[in-house]
């Protein structure tokens, strides 16, 4: 027997897909598109596909009851215990800490496991409540764009309405793959658009490779290539001066850097052609224009002062406020459908106190033992994640480091925990999703019990603040009394039994024009190209042209962009996606193989100060010399090798918002196993 239950798809990605599932009353349900959402149109994505019909609703797979460790940390070995037994034991940890330390002395960290609301942001309430620390979420995706983009605009969570690209000339997607990360959007929305579609991207992806217009820079040139595209737009006439004028300051203060910015000049900067620069400028300035920033695009050194300088295209073209036009990072839209995130996260309660602690420094600080006590990972598996996990996993191995991994697997991470608590999946609670493109709210409807002993991780929370003897009550709310207060405060009129019957709701029935009052946040009430805030940071007044020197010393740029088969490291685990995604492979450019007499197939050492991996080449003309790229996601604890991307990745800050760098790393690398006589290290640093 088997009946069709709408629910919503809760993954960090910019689709937010609808779906429909055939709950079987024996075996597993079938997991499907829902036929009536604009974005899933009747088909999931590959990789949700496979896995919430694969992994995810595997019992031997699935934690299933809680565990105690008994034998050395990251060997998983475990036993069970009981909820109270595995939560005494939590509360005690922690209260000894508070007690010795204080509350910072706690330190959890959390991210984008689940994008439900209750089961990303109620867990906030307890920690905050007693003012531990936090690892800041937004440090290892996209906290310098944000930055950066609060500076010019002073909003990076409401971008452009998707729908308005029906009047939209051109679309321009810089540094952002909707192919693997979108893949709706890139199949539907970019896929049907009228418009030119220009993308750019040092990488050949596939949304690149379809679109009119694909310039690939060298990796962290954007901003002298934002400049070029300037230049050409002022030259051409496309400058909107009224709109410069009404609606921006300190224009006159990077006119000089906008006027040496040549085609010439841009193609020796960044190894873009400079017809091609004058082309994608042409098809920008004729307008209406969107502009769709990555989040990959801020991963670099620079990368504030790039979002600060692709930002000028819109401003300086007065593509903003109307019909087809716009800029976009992020919608966050529970924030733009009413919903008060701080309240949900426990805000109105918290306690001062508390640390922040950038994932850039975590390797780092939490070595330190007069610092933390109690370290406790939900909704997040930084062991594959992270940075520098090498020294991550020596300071995880602590015995003086009480580790609590709340988890719907055993992953890395958990695999070093002291106790071990099992998470329920999307398809065993209700809760609220959200699309962080389309501006849409989803309802996650509960199809089955938690498997075994697992609990949503509102549950989970609310009994640990019991452990610890708490009587705060917003620590003990319901999800039926949290979620009806969520439906109150988006106004919508329905109830969340409605919004499971009808499966989501759009915020308006027609596109909403973002900026249309032309009403920023920023001091001024203006866009601010020259800004005060960015001098009290310690940052430029203004955006810099400016273009990172190709690697020196025979090194090699090396990226690490999203996968087609997983979901940042979601996913990486389900064996189909395992089996799909074969050997980890390191993409190079015929000629860097050339000059290191490295062949396709060979085993190669990629190496720097940071870690070194083992990786098979291929061997790729698409690939620009001087770089290399291996994609995202693995678990180390499923490769053979043991590693992932991540042990080379160096804790180096960008230059805002203590956030990731990681597309600026550097490697050398060296044949270790040939398949021809001969071999050659990159990097003359790297020892052998």
């Amino acid at each position: 027997m088997k009946h069709r239950i709408k629910t919503n798809c809760p993954r960090d990605c910019y689709d937010g897909c609808g779906i429909v599932v055939e709950k079987r009353d024996h075996g597993k349900h079938r997991i499907l598109g829902d036929p009536d959402h604009p974005v899933s149109r009747g088909k999931l994505c590959s990789k949700c596909a496979v896995a919430y019909n694969g992994v995810w609703q595997d019992p031997k797979a699935r934690l299933q009851q809680p565990l105690r460790r008994i034998g050395a940390k990251g060997l998983q070995e475990f036993e069970p215990i009981s909820w109270d037994d595995a939560l005494a034991a939590i509360a005690e940890k922690m209260q000894h800490a508070i007690d010795s330390h204080g509350a910072s002395a706690i330190l959890h960290t959390h991210y984008s496991g689940t994008l439900s609301l209750l089961g990303y942001f109620f867990p906030n309430r307890l920690f905050n409540y007693l003012g531990a620390s936090e690892v800041d979420p937004d440090t290892i995706c996209n906290a310098a764009g944000h930055v950066a983009w609060h500076l010019l605009f002073g909003n990076s969570i409401a971008g452009f309405d998707p729908r308005t690209i029906k009047d939209a000339n051109c679309v321009l997607v810089w540094g952002a793959n909707p192919s693997h990360s979108a893949p709706h959007a890139h199949e539907h929305w970019l896929g049907n658009a009228t418009g030119n579609v220009i993308v750019v991207d040092p990488i050949l992806t596939e949304t690149a490779a379809s679109a009119d217009l694909h310039l690939q820079p060298r990796p962290g040139t954007d901003a002298a290539l934002a400049f070029c595209l300037l230049h050409c737009l002022q030259r051409d006439g496309h400058f909107d001066e009224a709109y410069i004028n009404a609606h921006t300051i300190g224009f006159t203060e990077i006119s000089a850097d906008i006027a040496q910015a040549t085609p010439a000049w841009g193609e020796e900067k960044t190894g873009v052609a400079a017809g091609d620069i004058e082309r994608a400028a042409t098809i920008y300035g004729r307008g209406p224009s969107l502009l769709w920033c990555g989040q990959g695009l801020q991963r670099q050194a620079t990368g504030g002062n790039v979002m600060r300088a692709v930002g000028l295209l819109p401003a300086l073209t007065g593509n903003i406020g109307k019909a087809g036009a716009g800029f976009y990072y992020l919608n966050i839209t529970p924030i733009l459908a009413g919903i008060d995130l701080d309240w949900l996260g426990g805000g109105h309660i918290a306690k001062k106190g508390g640390k922040t602690v950038s994932h850039m420094k975590l390797a780092e600080r939490l070595s330190d033992p007069e610092e933390f006590n109690v370290f406790f990972s939900w909704n997040t598996n930084p062991l594959a994640s992270a940075p520098e996990q090498k020294k991550l996993r020596k300071a995880l191995q602590r015995e003086d480091l009480f580790s609590v991994v709340c988890d719907v697997f055993m992953t890395d991470t958990a695999s070093y925990a002291d106790i071990v608590l099992p998470a329920a999946s999307f398809l065993e609670y209700d809760d609220l999703t959200f699309s962080y493109f389309h501006l849409h709210m989803g309802a996650q409807a509960k199809i089955s019990d938690p498997m075994g002993n697992s609990l949503p991780n509102a549950e989970i929370f609310r009994r640990l603040a019991k452990a610890l003897k708490l009587d705060e009550p917003a620590l003990f709310e319901t999800d039926q009394e949290i979620i009806s207060t969520l439906m109150e405060q988006m106004n919508t009129g329905m109830s969340f039994d409605d919004l499971k019957k009808r499966g989501y709701f759009a915020l308006t029935a027609d596109p909403m024009l973002m900026f249309a009052e032309q009403d920023f946040g920023t001091p001024s009430g203006k866009i601010e190209i020259a800004s005060e805030q960015a001098i009290a940071l310690g940052l430029p007044r203004t955006p810099q042209p400016w273009a990172d020197a190709p690697s020196q010393n025979g090194n090699l740029r090396f990226l690490t962009p999203a996968s087609k088969w997983r979901l940042n490291d979601s996913y990486a685990n389900d064996p189909h996606l395992i089996e799909q995604s074969g050997t980890a492979l390191l993409h190079m450019n015929p000629a860097d193989a050339s000059r290191l007499d490295i062949a396709e197939n060979d085993l190669v050492t990629v190496a720097n100060e940071t870690g070194s991996i083992e990786l098979t080449t291929h061997i790729d003309d698409s690939v620009l010399p001087g770089t290399v790229l291996s994609y995202k996601g693995r678990w180390p604890l499923v490769e053979g090798s043991q590693t992932n991307v991540n042990f080379l990745h160096t804790a180096r800050m960008a230059d805002m918002g203590e956030s990731t760098s990681v597309h600026s790393t550097e490697v050398g690398v060296r044949v270790k196993c040939q398949s021809k006589p001969g071999s050659g290290w990159g990097q003359s640093k790297v020892p052998e």
